[in-house]
This record gives C-alpha cells, sequence and structure tokens, in this order.
C-alpha cells in the first residue's frame, strides 16, 4: 500500500585480455561490446491519464541515455481503473503507471506484477508524490481559500468520478482527511463530503477529461473550483490555461506506483526506463514537469518548489487504501460503501468502467 519511498549501470564494458593459443593471431584483445548489450526494442507504457503530457519529456530525456538510445515506446493514458482493469483483461503491456496502488494490487492479484513492485526502502515504488488542489480561475475571483469555501452558496465544483477515476478517489479522501484535520467527527467529514458532491456539477470519467470540461468556461468565472492533483494545474499553467491553484491548509499526499509488469514483452528496456525515473536524474525531470520527487535526495533539492503544506496527511492515516476503498467506494449490494451511497442518492453512476 502506498507508503513513504535502483538505477540501471550504463555505459561500455570491456572484456578482459582473452589469450589466444593460435600461434598465428597471439594475443587478441577483446572489442568493448557495451552497445551489445543496452536495451533495444519497444516498451508498451500504460499509465493514467494526468502524466501523458509529462511523459513525453520524460521519454525524450530517457532516449538520450546511453539505456535508452535505441528504446522506443507505445503509450495509452485513461483513467487509471479503466486502465488496470484493462490490463487486467489482456492490454499489452511492459510498464503501468497508476494513480492508486489499489489498481496496482489488481495486477498483483492477477500474477501481472511481481508483489514485490512496492519493497524498494526508499520509494516503495511510488515514481511520483502530488498533494489534491483547488484549481481556480486565474486570480481566483472567488478568494477561494479553505475547504469550507468549497460548499458555500453558489460555488461549482468539478471533480471526475470515483468509480472510474484515481484522481477523484484522492480528492473526496482530501476532502474527508480536512475535515478530521478540522477536528471535525467522521460523521460530520462524511457529510462535507456529502455536501461537496452535491456541488459538483460535473463528473468526468479521469482527471484530464474533467479538466477539458471546467476549462472550456475559462474566463467566465463559471468554472469556481477544480479539485486536481498540483501537478495537473502546474501542466495547464505552463500550457497557456488561464488558471491558478491554491495549496489548501489540510490537504492530501498522492503517491502514484509503477511498475514493470509480470509478462513484459522486453524485460530488459522496461526495467531501464523505470530505473531512469526512479534515478535521481529522472526525479528531477519529474520535478521540472511539477511532479514532487519520491526519491528523498531529490525531494530536499526541490523543498522550495513544494512547500510543505501545514496539516499534510497520508491515506495511511486514514487507514490505507485497502481500508478506505471497502468504507468509502465498495459498490457491494450488500454493504455499499459510504462515497457509493452519497453518489447513488445524488443520481451519480457508481458503474466502475
Amino acid at each position: 500500500m502506498p507508503a513513504q519511498r535502483p538505477r540501471p549501470a550504463h555505459g561500455w564494458r570491456l572484456r578482459g585480455i582473452v589469450l589466444c593459443a593460435a600461434s598465428t593471431l597471439g594475443l587478441l584483445a577483446a572489442l568493448p561490446v557495451g552497445a551489445q548489450s543496452e536495451p533495444s526494442g519497444q516498451v508498451a507504457l500504460v499509465a493514467y491519464s494526468t502524466p501523458a503530457p509529462a511523459y513525453g519529456a520524460l521519454i525524450r530525456a530517457f532516449n538520450k541515455t546511453s539505456a535508452g538510445k535505441n528504446v522506443s515506446f507505445t503509450q495509452s493514458y485513461g483513467a487509471s481503473g479503466s486502465q488496470s482493469k484493462a490490463v487486467a483483461a489482456g492490454l499489452s503491456a511492459d510498464v503501468v503507471n497508476f494513480s492508486l496502488a489499489t489498481d496496482m494490487e489488481r495486477l498483483v492479484q492477477k500474477n501481472l506484477v511481481a508483489s514485490s513492485w512496492n519493497t524498494s526502502p526508499t520509494t516503495h515504488g511510488m515514481v511520483t508524490d502530488s498533494v489534491v488542489v483547488f484549481v481556480v480561475p486565474k486570480g481566483n475571483p472567488k478568494h477561494i481559500s479553505t475547504w469550507a469555501d468549497l460548499v458555500k452558496p453558489g460555488i461549482r465544483v468539478f471533480t471526475p468520478n470515483p468509480f472510474s477515476s484515481g484522481s477523484a478517489r484522492w480528492n473526496i479522501m482530501a476532502a474527508y482527511g480536512a475535515e478530521l484535520k478540522l477536528g471535525k467527527t467522521s460523521t460530520q467529514a462524511a457529510a462535507y463530503v456529502k455536501s461537496l458532491l452535491k456541488a459538483t456539477v460535473s463528473q468526468g470519467s479521469s482527471a484530464a477529461a474533467e479538466l477539458l470540461t471546467f476549462l472550456q468556461d475559462e474566463g467566465s468565472n463559471k468554472n469556481d473550483v477544480f479539485l486536481d492533483y498540483e501537478d495537473d494545474a502546474i501542466q495547464a499553467i505552463r500550457g497557456g490555461a488561464s488558471i491558478s491553484y491554491v495549496v489548501p491548509k489540510q490537504t492530501l499526499l498522492i503517491e502514484n506506483p509503477i511498475a514493470v509488469t509480470s509478462d513484459t514483452k522486453n524485460p530488459s528496456a522496461a526495467k531501464a526506463f523505470v530505473n531512469y525515473l526512479f534515478s535521481a536524474a529522472g526525479q528531477v525531470e519529474w520535478a521540472k514537469l511539477g511532479y514532487r520527487p519520491t526519491l528523498p535526495s531529490v525531494a530536499a533539492q526541490y523543498r522550495t518548489k513544494f512547500p510543505h503544506p501545514a496539516q499534510l496527511f497520508t491515506i495511511e492515516s486514514l487507514g490505507g487504501w485497502d481500508a478506505v476503498a471497502t468504507q468509502f467506494f465498495s459498490t457491494s449490494s450488500s454493504s455499499p460503501g459510504i462515497v457509493t451511497q452519497i453518489e447513488q442518492s445524488l443520481g451519480q453512476s457508481t458503474a466502475s468502467s
């Protein structure tokens, strides 16, 4: 389960000097063969929707390394839960990057990802961190800064549907946990979540889809607040979107897992790519793209860029994703989760895609 947090050896290797017995040849020195052992071929990357723009830059950076210069990629992006289920159903993948650890665990149960995927002592399989933020029109005309502001009369809230989107689950649990941090009871926190979801005007299938919906009203001040990953907001601003974002004092640490699949058709290249993403160089690239590094040595370099929210909390403080998935998002007809019941009462779909 998510918790707080290896690198390919590249370059040329020289064979030893080989003594030949052949009288006409004498001593032969072996040629360097590093190029022959470098990974090559194609890697199928299947990921949640948000990092799609970032992967363009990451793949280009990887291709400039000795380990990546002969590697090409196919890429598939979508809602985290949908992507995980697609791989479980047979979608070919060499590397998988999801929003939630539960989406990775689905593949572990199918023997498509090794159970040791999260055993790194430094990153625990989490390639990036982020936090839940409030995305608002540029200049924040309605002065939204707190969770209480989101449920004021007239405020329109945008968040994806939690039964397809990992982002939405992070958003909802950030709202619930924030209320606990503010001294509310679990009953009061659940009531706040209901008020928040009642204020939503759109629940797209993924964070990327919901962001597009939110931006359709750009400049009209009707798109009041969008709950999103910090990194997604940063990417949108860099792309020219007329928005700002607010990091609330009480917010949830987002941790995104990555792994090489057990049935990868190109293990050498797939492992080299994942190793690069976890390396210091790769983590610096992630940070440049708006993602909080998970490698401690790199995270320390970016403390100013990514300030620590006053009351940051983790999913573990709420019981961990296994318990949260059951308590809040179970779609069992005999024992529906808290959010499942809320969404059904509001007429929202709870069918997983």
